[in-house]
């Protein structure tokens, strides 16, 4: 279906709400990780270029509906205006009410306005139509630019009700970059990591689009466990290894590759002994933090004959440099192909600039959640709102 374009609004003078996501990592109060706010600097100067207002909004965190002091934005609008630092930014004491209007009313073309955290408002999460609406009466227009922001939120969903609303640059890049992952050249290999079990149905999905499927991290015990391995202390569970299980019955399987070995340690411990372990050899008192050397080569040739390839997950347990050798090597060893390289989900993004490789990678997703979903297959909430304006708009406007 059809969404509006950014650059086809008649923009010029107008109040713009700004949607985006700055939900980053955040140390002693400080931003520990700009990347997701330069994500967004290409809409945000085509807005000023075109004399708009702008009213920006983040969430940050999980404040559940209350305010909570660490979670106010001013780290945020401390590194937007090291940024822009010839544009007035002005921090604004909350994001709905009288002071918020009135302090954009009496404002200038070419401002930016930044609103308070909207998630201590818990209407915010639950979609409410009229704090969408209270939201809404600041502006002429609505971008989003916030991907990553995949639920019914009323700032991305509720308030296309009211405003025409466009995804921005960022949003748009997103949807075109992770599109090359289901319509992919071939061959095309993804790469499964990660802690968590629930990707499991991800990988059925996965399996209609890969020629190979790679999977390490935790999903692989569930895998292993179904084939009737002994994984020792190594994360799984009942539901993940029955539905790996069905998912090995299926024709498809043989697309999936698997670990054959792994780093083993004797506790859970960023200090604990380790050995390398065969796969069928797991000790039943250790538990595997990382892939093994010979995984890593049998990862590696895999994904050397890719032309594609999506990756989603570390590999080990990488926070700690003992087991982070996987995870680091596959990353280094795919920024030196030429396949076109997508990495979604927010720990993958953290492990690719942790170490340097953000521009050795064709397209790492600010989404998280959302890529895993747009990459299931699945619908994205903010993706339908924007479909469903479109409709609803594209007579009203004044082209």
């Amino acid at each position: 279906m059809k969404r509006f374009a950014l650059n086809s609004f008649p923009l010029d003078g107008k109040n713009v709400f700004l949607r985006v996501d700055f939900n980053v990592p955040l140390h002693a109060g400080d931003v520990t990780s700009d990347r997701k706010i330069r994500a967004v600097l290409p809409t945000i100067e085509y807005l000023l270029q075109k004399r708009c207002t702008i009213i920006l909004a983040t969430h940050l965190d999980r404040p559940e509906g209350k305010v909570v002091e660490s979670l106010r934005v001013a780290p945020l609008v401390k590194v937007l205006r090291q940024l822009l630092p010839s544009v007035p930014i002005i921090a604004l004491p909350d994001c709905i009410g009288k002071e918020v209007r009135q302090a954009i009313a009496a404002g200038k073309p070419g401002t930016i306005y930044f609103l308070e955290n909207l998630r201590f408002y818990r209407e915010e999460e639950e979609n409410d139509v009229a704090f969408a609406h209270a939201l809404a009466e600041f502006a002429d227009f609505f971008v989003n630019e916030a991907f990553g922001v995949h639920s019914r939120n009323a700032s991305v969903d509720a308030i296309t009700r009211f405003l025409p609303a466009a995804g921005g640059f960022l949003l748009e890049r997103e949807i075109f970059e992770l599109s090359k992952a289901l319509h992919p050249q071939r061959p095309a290999v993804w790469l499964i990591g990660g802690a968590k079990l629930d990707k499991i149905e991800l990988i059925k999905q996965v399996l209609k689009n890969a020629d190979r499927l790679l999977i390490g991290g935790a999903l692989a015990f569930s895998f292993l466990r179904a084939k009737g391995f002994a994984v020792g202390h190594s994360k799984s569970d009942y539901d993940s290894i029955m539905t790996a299980r069905k998912i090995l019955k299926t024709r498809q399987a043989s697309k999936i590759v698997l670990p054959v070995d792994f780093i083993a340690a004797d506790s859970f411990s960023s200090r604990a002994k380790t050995s390398i372990v065969s796969a069928a050899d797991i000790p039943a008192n250790e538990i595997c933090l990382d892939l093994g050397p010979q995984t890593i080569e049998l990862f590696k040739r895999h994904l050397r004959q890719a032309r594609t390839i999506v990756w989603n997950g570390p590999l080990g347990y990488f926070e700690w440099a003992h087991f982070a050798v996987a995870t680091r090597t596959i990353a280094r060893f795919i920024g030196t192909l030429t396949a076109t390289s997508i990495c979604g989900g927010g720990e993958t993004a953290e492990a690719i600039e942790r170490y340097h490789l953000l521009d050795k990678i064709t397209h790492v997703s600010t989404g998280g959640g959302a890529a895993l979903s747009f990459l299931a297959g699945e619908k994205i909430p903010a993706l339908t709102a924007l479909e469903k304006n479109y409709v609803r708009f594209r007579k009203k406007i004044k082209w």
